[in-house]
């Protein structure tokens, strides 16, 4: 692939299927977000050339089937696959799609997600199959899956910068704000104020319920083409910059070097290079949260505050609506909904685009998404960070 990336691609199509369906499977909610974004393309399913599996869930909860959305709408396309690794599916889509593109294999590459977790969640009864233990010696200790990995590192900052509850809570907080303005949110039309979040049960120190993200059915999708097929799509093409990848199994967690950061700077220094700009050209982030100190620690590690300040950082309102720099625009995964790394490209989209109503930022150029995939806290997590930055 030629290394001269930025703007050689372009996002042309998007389907968002946010609802709560009990008795929907994965599948059907993946192919319903796979004809919204073929039908907000303008094109014709015979024009999708390769369907893209992306596989966003843990390894307990894989996908089981292998000819799936692609085959239930219909779509002739020359090859169907899965991509799975963590909550980095987007950018390794993108990267093959790109490919795929490059070599004239594909005009349109189709990507899809799809999950019932709510669904599935409701209908189980017992600890051992809603919290599939993704460890082989937690249980003794009360593990509760990603909740305890992930406050391991949030107490970790704690102590070492004196984080506090307070600043946690102000990432849950900027959150909902963001929710309140986005009518398609699950969690629209309910705010929380600091006394609220104080009131939410402790799930894991130092995690409250409040600073978990939510739990979702749905399906996400998108369609992406050259730049010069994008010009003729019926939506305004959103070109992509650049992408990046980081994965911390370079320092295990028991060297104790990485427990206040996330895998970042490999994916920051190649994401910034291919697009040829800086952190300040950042107009805006959906920055990964499935809790809310990996707000805190990516707006560290990628360099809007130092090391140690993003509590502050976010305290003084920073990333709420009005905020220096608007994170999570249409509420993320604390607010909005849970469908990995697909709520923030979902949301960039529709920002760069102007099509956020309420929320829109306005003058909206450049938007950077991220995702992350757990720590290496635990053989069942991966500790992959990816990085995405679009501009319309």
């Amino acid at each position: 692939m030629d290394a001269n990336f930025c703007d050689k691609f372009a996002i042309v199509g998007l389907g968002v299927m946010n609802k709560r369906m009990p008795g929907y499977s994965a599948r059907a909610f993946q192919a319903e977000a796979a004809r919204l974004a073929i039908k907000d393309a303008g094109l014709k399913k015979e024009e999708i050339d390769v369907c893209i599996n992306a596989q966003v869930q843990g390894p307990f909860h894989v996908n089981d089937w292998t000819d799936g959305y692609s085959r239930v709408l219909g779509i002739p396309a020359k090859a169907y696959f899965s991509i799975s690794r963590g909550a980095s599916a987007v950018v390794l889509s993108i990267i093959m799609g790109a490919k795929l593109l490059e070599l004239g294999i594909a005009r349109n590459v189709l990507v899809a997600m799809g999950c019932n977790d709510w669904s599935k969640a409701r209908s189980k009864q017992t600890t051992e199959t809603r919290h599939p233990k993704l460890g082989l010696w937690g249980e003794s200790l009360g593990e509760l899956s990603g909740a305890s990995y992930h406050s391991m590192l949030a107490s970790r900052h704690m102590h070492e910068y004196g984080t506090t509850s307070q600043q946690l809570a102000a990432v849950a907080i900027a959150a909902r704000q963001w929710a309140c303005l986005n009518p398609d949110a699950q969690l629209y039309g309910r705010p929380i104020t600091m006394e609220d979040y104080e009131r939410s049960q402790i799930v894991c120190w130092p995690f409250r319920a409040l600073d978990c993200c939510v739990v979702s059915d749905g399906g996400s999708a998108f369609i992406m083409t050259t730049a010069e097929r994008a010009a003729d799509t019926r939506k305004p093409p959103i070109y992509i910059m650049g992408v990046g990848l980081g994965d911390q199994a370079g320092e295990m967690w028991w060297d104790k070097t990485n427990y206040t950061a996330l895998a970042v700077a490999p994916a920051k220094e190649d994401v910034f290079r291919q697009a040829g700009i800086e952190l300040a050209d950042i107009d805006l982030a959906q920055l990964y949260d499935c809790f809310t100190s990996e707000v805190i620690v990516q707006l560290e590690d990628y360099g809007w505050c130092a090391k140690g300040e993003g509590g502050a950082f976010v305290e003084a309102g920073n990333i709420a609506p009005g905020g220096l720099l608007p994170v999570n625009t249409g509420g993320g995964e604390m607010a909005s909904h849970h469908h990995a790394d697909f709520t923030g490209l979902a949301e960039a989209v529709i920002q760069l685009r102007g099509e956020a109503g309420a929320r829109q930022v306005q003058d909206a150029e450049i938007c950077m998404a991220t995702g992350a995939g757990g720590e290496l806290l635990s053989p069942g997590m991966c500790a992959i960070h990816s990085s995405v930055i679009l501009r319309r």
